[in-house]
Parts: C-alpha cells; structure tokens; sequence
C-alpha cells in the first residue's frame, strides 16, 4: 500500500515485536510461548468469551501478529476463525511471528475488511475488530454503516468486541455508532489497557450485564456490581474459571 511506514518486526531475547513506527508496538510475542496472550487489551478483548465461550466461528479484523488468533486457535478447538487483514506486507510476516497456516478451520484473507464484512454471506458467534492505521481507526472501521453490516453478521447471541483509542479522533463516533446500532447493549472496558477502550456489543436479546449476572447465577454466583466494575474484576483473575467454560483462567490472564 502505497505511503505506509513498512512493519517493523524487533526481536529481544525471548520478545519479539511488530511496530508501525519505532516503539509504536501493534504486536507482541513471547518466542517460548508465542500463543500466550502478551498485552493487556488483546487479554480484555478476548473478554469475549465471557458471553459467547463456545463460538462456532470467529471473524477478526487485522491480522497484525496473529496473538489473538493464535490463542484461539489453540483454545478453542472446535471453532473456525477467519482473519481479515488489508495489508498484504503484515500477511506476509505470519510465519516470523508463528501464525498458523490457513487449514479447514483457520484462514487469514486479505481483503477489506469493510467491503468483505458487508459483500459476504457469513454468519459469525464473534467479530473482534482491531484494526488500525498511522492515523488511528480508518473511516471504514469507524462508521455507522460498518458497525450495522457487522451486526448483520452476528448469528444469534453474538457478540462484537472493538478496541478503539481514547485519544483517537473517531473515538465518539464509534461508541456512538455501537450504541445506536446495537439499541444500546454495550459495555466499554476503561482502565484496563492504558488508552486502549474495549468495547462490547451483544447483537440481541438481553444486555451484556443482564447475559453476563444470568450466567454468574447459572454457576451459583451473583455480583451485584455495575457490569464495568465487573469485567475488570473478572479480567484481574475474579471467578473467570466460572465462565469459561473450556479455558483455565491462569491461561487466560498468564
């Protein structure tokens, strides 16, 4: 793509690094345990399995060092995952950074993801949208006609989880989007990831809190705290091995 900086990729003993500028990290890997989760807003986002631990297919937008699709690759066994990545110079860095290669179950496709999310035909338990230019969220990644196309997409009981910048231009915009988009059923994480903000969307039905206290109840817990509050708590290791169903909280958050 014509006038971007190409990736970076910095590798420190046991640390490897993918950067868009120098010290502007995007991605980072552990090469003694590249499927283990590194940095604290990929660990939020995958706060996603909270509402939906047994998604059949998962869609995510920008590939960047694959930690989030390497995770669930390895977890979530019986899931498909498709990745949409736009820049074909960040594909072409997936085996330096030990992504997966495309099989019956995973596959990486470069596309935009804007125009592929609304031309397909797909149907998806989770779309997790990072992705990102030198300027912050791209229009297309940041308007109401993407969100809307991605709630199309949500099979029943979905759920959509975007990282949006604090300090990005776009950054009202978005959650205002979210909100109109998905009547309200969403949760913003703060806190939790320096300026990163994680958002959550539920496509249908009952709103995250609501989904999220039904299944403490289901497990013979009940926390009777505002539902930001509440995923924090349960994203600093509190009863997360009640809601995962399949993963061990020490895998999650380690």
């Amino acid at each position: 793509m014509p006038n971007l900086p190409k990736p970076l990729v910095r590798t420190d003993g046991d640390r490897r690094t993918l950067e868009f500028a120098p010290g502007d990290i995007q991605s980072e890997m552990r090469l003694s345990r590249p499927d283990a989760l590194v940095l604290s807003y990929v660990r939020a986002m995958m706060g996603f399995a909270l509402f939906v631990p047994q998604p059949r297919h998962i869609l995510m937008v920008g590939l960047g060092g694959g930690s989030m699709a390497k995770f669930c690759h390895r977890h979530f066994a019986q899931s498909r995952i498709t990745v949409l990545e736009l820049r074909a110079d960040v594909i072409a860095l997936r085996e330096q950074f030990l992504v997966p290669p495309d099989g019956e179950r995973f596959r990486v496709v470069h596309a935009d993801a804007a125009a592929w999310i609304r031309d397909t035909a797909g149907c998806f338990d989770v779309i997790a949208v990072d992705g990102f230019d030198a300027a912050g969220l791209p229009p297309a990644l940041s308007s109401f006609p993407f969100y809307h196309d991605c709630r199309r997409r949500l099979a029943p009981g979905g759920v959509l989880v975007a990282n949006v910048f604090s300090y990005d231009p776009r950054h009202d915009a978005v959650l205002g989007a979210l909100h109109t988009v998905f009547q309200g059923r969403t949760c913003q994480l703060e806190r939790v990831a320096g300026n990163n903000r994680i958002v959550f969307a539920v496509a249908d039905g009952e709103g995250p809190a609501a989904r999220l206290q039904r299944r403490l109840a289901s497990r013979g817990t009940l926390l009777p705290l505002p539902l930001p509050s509440l995923l924090r708590g349960l994203l600093n290791r509190l009863c997360v091995h009640l809601l995962l169903d399949r993963l061990a909280s020490r895998t999650v958050l380690d």
